[in-house]
This record gives structure tokens, sequence and C-alpha cells, in this order.
């Protein structure tokens, strides 16, 4: 998320009433999560393991609970618990915003565009032109829509994402300042799920077909014309490539790229970056002839004991 009108050091450490390093008058230009920073942003970072990471990032404002020398060309805010501070800073400049109607008088809503019955638009959520939102649809704030989309019935565009911190006794909220964008020409599904980023964008690109009963966590990218069969899965900070098609019932775990052209069989399971190009299959996912192979061999470990049974027996 970006600042308007962008934001000086000395305006963050007052808002948190917090010491920092640096030049009172450095420029913060958004927050963003360690996983999307860009050049301006502030982050944070409260464990010893990615100290290097949020250091070496791209963020040039980092909210760290540890007194740390300030890397060059950067400042630090310090904090006793930052990811507490970081979600202040969240709910100050994306506060929660109530509808109190069924379309926001802040939406825009291209020509041509068909909203059926109940479709629920939010706060400054912006639908392109030619559009078609089946009923009971519901896009949350901030969302953006390009031409020619359609949306099927019970979708849920811009959720919150599903972030949290482990504290004594529950967990924390990491609260949501992100958007969904759907590119022009997408199709989703009836009973989709497409959360927000939680400080960046969950992108679906131009031509992207989702099927019924998906699933896209937060911050993932899915390129161009991109097929996505029902009951699939994706979590978050997850880069699928151009023309991947994923079939029915696959599961994709966090921080990993799918590449261009890749195909993932039905049912699969993947927890790895995959290379584009190759057919995959299986729990865990791998190249289906591979996987095909194991699964023979596999059925044929009976006949192997029989075969050993009866050698030890001579």
């Amino acid at each position: 998320m970006k600042f308007d009108p962008i934001l000086k050091l000395k305006d963050i450490a007052e808002m948190l009433h917090v010491e920092f390093i640096g030049d009172p008058e450095f420029v913060v230009s958004g927050i963003n999560e360690i996983h999307k920073v860009e050049k301006g942003d502030l982050t944070f970072v409260d464990h010893p393991k990615y100290y290097n990471k949020a250091l070496n990032s791209n963020a040039t404002t980092i909210i760290i609970n540890k007194q740390l020398p300030c890397p060059p060309g950067k400042a630090l805010i310090f904090s006793d618990d930052p990811f507490r501070d970081y979600v202040v800073l969240v709910k100050k400049f994306r506060p929660f915003e109530v509808s109190n109607k069924i379309i926001s008088d802040t939406a825009e809503i291209g020509e041509g565009t068909v909203l059926q019955p109940n479709v629920f638009i939010g706060n400054h959520v912006i639908i392109g032109k030619n559009c078609v939102i089946h009923p009971n649809v519901s896009i949350y704030d901030y969302c953006i829509i390009g031409d020619n989309v359609i949306i099927h019935s019970n979708s849920v565009i811009g959720a919150d994402a599903y972030y949290y911190k482990r504290r004594q006794g529950g967990y924390d909220k990491l609260e949501s300042c992100g958007r969904v964008i759907l590119e022009d020409n997408v199709e989703i599904g009836a009973l989709c799920s497409i959360d927000k980023g939680v400080s960046g964008d969950t992108i679906i690109g131009k031509g992207t077909k989702l099927d019924n009963h998906v699933q896209v966590g937060h911050d993932t990218i899915v390129g161009r014309n991109v097929l996505i069969g029902g009951h699939t899965a994706i979590a978050g900070v997850t880069e699928i490539q151009d023309d991947v098609i994923i079939w029915g019932r696959v599961s994709i775990s966090k921080d990993i790229v799918i590449g261009k052209g890749a195909v993932i069989l039905a049912t699969s399971g993947v927890d790895k970056s995959l290379e584009g190009g190759k057919t995959y299959f299986g729990i865990p996912a791998d190249e289906a002839r591979k996987k095909w192979k194991e699964i023979a061999m596999i059925r044929k470990l009976p006949e192997f004991e029989e075969r050993l049974n009866a050698f030890d027996s001579e």
C-alpha cells in the first residue's frame, strides 16, 4: 500500500512513540510485507532468523525489535513489538470502512457491466466495461476488476489474508491493506475465494479462467491464460506463470513458482517450485512419467515379496 501523501520517518516515529535511526526527513512512501517490499517501503521484522532478510531487502525503512547497525541508505525504527506497530499503521492508513449500501457510492462501474441481484460492491472498487457479476458475489473494498470479466454466484473477491501471529493464549491478526486485481477477460467460477494481498496485490492475469470452488491466497500472482480446475487451493505468495494448466483438487504450497506452460494433473500436491513446460502428478508432485513409474513399481512390491519369501524357503 502506498501512502498518499508520502510520509517522513519522523512522522511514523511520532505516531508510534518510538526511537529511530536515520534522517528525520527520510521519505516513507508505502507499507509492505517483507515478500513484496519495494524501495521507499516500510516493513517489519521481529525474529532474529529474518533480520538479515529484512535489512537486505528492498525496504528502506524497517521496524525492528533489536538495536542493530543501520544499513546505508535505510532507516530503522526500534519497537518492542514490530508486529503490533505495523498493524497500528495499517489500521491508521487503511481503516475499515462500514458499507451502508449494497453498492458503495465510491465504487466505479463501467459501461455495459451487469450486476445481478444481491451483488455487493464495496468502497473504492473499480469495475471495467461489459462485465457480468452474478448473484450474491461480494467484492470487497479497493478491488479492481478489468473489462469483460465474469464472476459467478457466491464468489468472494478481496477477503482478508489468512495471516496470524502466535501469541500466548491465541493469535493476533496481521490486518490486510492490499487489493485483488482481476485483469481483462478473466472468468471466476462459482463459490471461489480470492484473498487480497496483505499489503500488496493478489493478481489474476488477463484471460485466466477459474473453475468452481477455487481458493487463491494472499499476494499470489496468477499469470495470463491460466486454467485452474475446481477445488484447487493455492496458498499465499505463490507465482503461477502464463499458460499453466492446473487440474482439479490440486493443493499448492506457499512461496513457490510454477513455471510457464506447466501442467499439474488432478489431486496433486505441490510443495516446491516446478519448472515450466512439463507435466506433473502426485503427492509430492513430480514429473508425471517418473511418478507413474514409481506407482508401477509399488504395485509390484507384493510380487517381489513373494519371490523373496520363496527364495528364503529354499
